[in-house]
C-alpha cells in the first residue's frame, strides 16, 4: 500500500512502530523493518556507546530503512544527532520538537525529520521549520498524551500542514489504518501493540499483565512525574497517588538514586533533564525527581520484569489486544485486514471497489 509516508522513508507499508524507552531495541526495531514496516530505535534509555551500538546491531540484522528516537531537550542531542548522521540512519524521530537548527542539521545530512505532536500549533510550527512529516498522537496514546481524541485531533493537523500526518494512539489493526487513511493520514504509528509481539523483549509476565487487562485498566494520571501519562493501574501508581508530598519525594528520591548507579548521571544532570521536562508546569520537588527518572521506573517493568516496582506505559488499546504474534505476522494481519476493509467498501452504485479505486489510486 502506497502513501506518502511509504514513498518518504522507504517502506513498505504505511506502519511504524514506535520508540520506546527499553522495549524498542535493535531486536523489534530490525524484526518491524524486516516486516517492511518502520522501526524506531528509543535512544533516551542509551548512552551514547550504547546507541551506536544498538544502530550497528539493527544495521546487521536488517538492510532495511529505520529510525532513531531522540529526545531534542537532551544535553547530549547534538552527539546522538552526529552518531545517527555518520551511521547513515534513514530517518529521526523526535518526542518533543526539535530546534529549527537541529532539523536543518539533520536534513542537511539527508537524514529524514518526523517529530511527535500533540497540538495543532506544534504541528504547524515544525512543518514550518522544515519537518518532513508529523507523528500527531491522540490521547488514546501511551506514556505522555494530551486531552484530545485522536479522531478530533488528527483532522485538524491533516488540514493545517502539507507534509504527511502519521496518526498516534489508539490503533493496532487494519480497521484503524483504513479510518487513519480516510481522515487524511499517511500511516499509523503502534507502541502498545508492537509492544505485546514476539519480538519484543519485554519480559513475559510484564506481557501477561498487558494481556490481562481491560480498557478500564488503562487509566492517565499526574501522579509520576506531574504530566499526564497515560499507563496500566498497578501498586505503584496507586502508592502514587495516595502518598503525600513528603512520602512522594522519599519514594523519588530512592528511585532516583537507582537511576543514577544505572545511567552514570550525575544529580545535577539529572535535576536539569526533570526541569526541562517540567513545560511550563509548577511541580514539585518529588515529581521534578521522577520526572529525571522516569526511565528507571520504565526499566523495573520492561526490564527487570517487576510489575509491583515500575510503571507500564499503556494506550487504551491494550485493553483489547489479546495475543502475541510476531511482528511479521502483525503486519501482516493490519494490511491483509486493511485491504479487506477497504475492498468491502460499497461504490457509487453499492458495487464493491477494489482498494485501488477505493483509495483514489495507488497512491492514495
Amino acid at each position: 500500500m502506497e502513501t506518502a509516508l511509504t514513498r518518504l522513508v522507504g517502506v513498505r507499508h504505511p506502519l511504524v512502530q514506535t520508540g520506546m524507552g527499553w522495549v524498542a531495541g535493535p531486536r523489534l526495531v530490525s524484526a518491524t523493518a524486516n516486516a517492511g514496516a518502520l522501526g524506531i530505535l528509543a535512544s533516551a534509555t542509551m548512552t551514547l556507546d550504547q546507541l551506536r551500538d544498538a544502530v550497528r546491531e539493527v544495521k546487521s540484522r536488517t538492510d532495511r530503512p529505520f529510525g532513531v528516537n531522540l529526545r531534542a531537550d537532551a544535553g547530549d542531542a547534538g552527539d546522538r544527532v552526529r552518531i545517527i548522521v555518520d551511521e547513515g540512519v534513514r530517518v529521526a524521530s523526535f518526542a518533543l520538537a526539535p530546534s529549527r537548527e537541529l532539523i536543518a542539521e539533520l536534513k542537511g545530512a539527508g537524514v529524514i525529520v518526523v517529530p511527535s505532536v500533540g497540538a495543532r500549533r506544534h504541528a504547524e510550527k515544525v512543518a514550518g521549520w522544515g519537518a518532513d512529516a508529523v507523528v500527531v498522537q491522540g490521547g488514546e496514546g501511551g506514556g505522555h498524551t494530551g486531552e484530545v481524541a485522536t479522531s478530533v485531533l488528527l483532522p485538524q493537523v491533516v488540514d493545517a500542514v502539507d507534509i504527511p500526518v502519521v496518526a498516534a494512539g489508539g490503533f493496532h489493526d487494519g480497521r484503524g489504518l483504513v479510518a487513519a487513511l480516510a481522515y487524511g493520514a499517511a500511516g499509523v504509528a503502534m507502541g502498545t501493540r508492537f509492544l505485546l509481539t514476539s519480538d519484543s523483549t519485554v519480559p513475559d509476565a510484564v506481557k501477561a499483565r498487558y494481556l490481562a487487562a481491560t480498557v478500564k485498566d488503562v487509566t492517565v494520571t499526574t501522579a509520576v512525574d506531574g504530566l499526564p501519562h497515560r499507563m496500566l493501574r498497578s501498586e505503584l501508581v496507586d502508592a502514587l497517588e495516595r502518598a503525600g508530598r513528603a512520602g512522594a519525594l522519599v519514594q523519588a528520591v530512592r528511585r532516583a538514586a537507582g537511576f543514577r548507579r544505572i545511567s552514570g548521571l550525575s544529580w545535577s544532570r539529572m535535576i536539569r533533564d526533570g526541569l526541562a521536562m517540567r513545560h511550563g508546569r509548577d511541580l514539585t520537588w518529588s515529581q521534578v525527581l521522577l520526572a529525571a527518572n522516569t526511565p528507571m521506573l520504565l526499566r523495573a517493568s520492561m526490564v527487570d520484569g517487576r510489575t509491583d516496582l515500575g510503571v507500564m506505559a499503556a494506550g487504551q488499546v491494550a485493553g483489547v489486544i489479546e495475543d502475541l504474534p510476531s511482528c511479521a505476522d502483525l503486519v501482516e494481519r493490519v494490511m491483509t485486514q486493511a485491504h479487506a476493509v477497504l475492498d468491502a467498501l460499497p461504490g457509487p452504485d453499492g458495487a464493491e471497489l477494489p482498494w485501488t479505486e477505493a483509495c483514489g489510486g495507488p497512491d492514495g
